[in-house]
C-alpha cells in the first residue's frame, strides 16, 4: 500500500509540475479594432516575443469590426474577464478601452498596454509621454510625415494636388492629416481631403478624387486600409497613383510606402507587455516610439497607376514587388 501511495504521490506531483510549466501563467485580452494585414501583424508579433522569450500567455482576442460601438462593448467585456493586462490595437480600440478602465470599479482596474496608436496624448491616452503616471502606456506608430512626403514627390514629381483619403472619425488620421496640411506650402503641393466614415464608404470617397489630384496618400487609416482594394481598383482605372503610409498595403497594390514593419512593431509591444506582467507599472514606462522605416515599392501596381519609380528609389527600397 505505501508503494502504491508513492507512485500515486509521485503522478500528482508529476501532473502539478507539467499544468505549471506548460499551463498559462498569465492572461491578456485584446481589443483589435478591425482585421487587416498591418494590425494582424502587430498582434502576430505580440504573440511571438512572448512565446520567444518563454513568457505563457492565454490570450482572448476580440475584433470590432471596425464598429467603435462593438469596440466599446468589447472594452466593457475584457474589464470583466478580470486579466492580468489589456492590451488595444489601434486608436479607437484603445480609446474605448481607456473610457471602460476609467469607469472601472477598483477591483477590476488592470494595466492597459495600447500599440499602433499614433498620437496618444492627441487621443486622450497619457498626458505625457515620458511619464505616463497612470495605469496606461504603450507604442506609437506616429509616422515621420516630412520623409513619407518627400518620398512621394521624388517618386512622383511635379505634383501639384495631394488627395489624402481618411476618416475624420479617427484621432490617428487626423493627426497625420493635420501635419500634411502643415507641410504642404513649404512642400509645394495643395492637400485635397475625402472622407470615409465606414468601409463602405470608402469606394465613393477615392472616386471623389479623380480629376482632382495627381496622386493619393492614404494614413495609417483603419477604415481606409480595411477597404484598400477598392481604392487602389480607382487608381488603375484612373491611372492614379495610391501612396499608403504602412509598408502591409504595398503588397496588396499600393505603389509605395516608407513605414513601419508592423510585425516589429508588434514584437516591441510583446516586450513591452512582458514588462508589465513581470510586474511593472505602466505609470514608469514611457511611451515607445519604432524608429526603424522601411521603404516599398510595387513596380507592378506603378506601372498599372502609371508611374515609373525612379531608380534612385528602387536602389533604396528594402523590398520590390515585381
Amino acid at each position: 500500500m505505501k508503494k502504491i501511495s508513492k507512485v500515486l504521490w509521485l503522478l500528482c506531483f508529476s501532473c502539478l509540475l507539467t499544468t505549471q510549466v506548460h499551463g498559462a501563467t498569465y492572461s491578456i485580452s485584446v481589443n483589435q479594432f478591425v482585421e487587416h494585414p498591418a494590425l494582424d501583424a502587430v498582434l502576430k508579433g505580440m504573440q511571438d516575443y512572448l512565446s520567444d522569450n518563454n513568457v505563457d500567455v492565454e490570450f482572448k482576442v476580440h475584433n470590432a469590426q471596425a464598429n467603435m460601438p462593438t469596440a466599446n462593448q468589447i472594452a466593457q467585456q475584457m474589464i470583466g474577464e478580470k486579466a492580468d493586462l489589456l492590451v488595444a490595437i489601434a486608436t479607437p480600440s484603445s480609446q474605448a478601452c481607456a473610457q471602460a478602465l476609467k469607469k472601472a470599479p477598483a477591483d477590476l482596474k488592470r494595466p492597459l498596454l495600447f500599440t499602433a496608436v499614433t498620437d496618444p496624448v492627441a487621443a486622450g491616452l497619457v498626458d505625457n509621454l515620458e511619464n505616463p503616471g497612470g495605469m496606461i502606456t504603450g507604442v506609437s506608430d506616429l509616422l515621420p510625415v516630412k520623409k513619407h512626403l518627400e518620398m512621394v514627390l521624388e517618386f512622383k514629381p511635379g505634383i501639384n494636388k495631394l488627395g489624402v483619403l481618411y476618416n475624420a472619425g479617427e484621432a490617428n488620421s487626423k493627426a497625420i492629416v493635420a501635419s500634411i496640411n502643415e507641410l504642404s506650402g513649404e512642400m509645394g503641393f495643395a492637400v485635397v481631403e475625402a472622407t470615409a466614415a465606414k468601409t463602405a464608404d470608402v469606394y465613393q470617397a477615392a472616386k471623389s478624387l479623380v480629376g482632382h489630384v495627381d496622386a493619393v496618400f492614404i494614413p495609417t487609416d483603419n477604415t481606409i486600409i480595411s477597404a484598400l482594394e477598392s481604392v487602389l481598383k480607382i487608381g488603375v482605372q484612373n491611372q492614379m497613383p495610391i501612396f499608403a503610409a504602412d509598408v502591409n498595403s504595398v503588397e496588396r497594390g499600393a505603389v509605395a510606402a516608407m513605414g513601419f514593419d508592423y510585425y516589429k512593431h508588434g514584437y516591441q509591444t510583446g516586450a513591452m507587455a512582458a514588462t508589465i506582467l513581470k510586474g511593472a507599472s505602466p505609470a514608469n514606462i514611457p511611451v515607445e516610439f519604432q524608429k526603424e522605416l522601411q521603404l516599398q515599392i510595387n513596380t507592378v501596381y506603378s506601372e498599372k497607376m502609371g508611374v515609373t519609380p525612379p531608380q534612385s528609389l528602387l536602389d533604396k527600397a528594402t523590398k520590390i514587388y515585381n
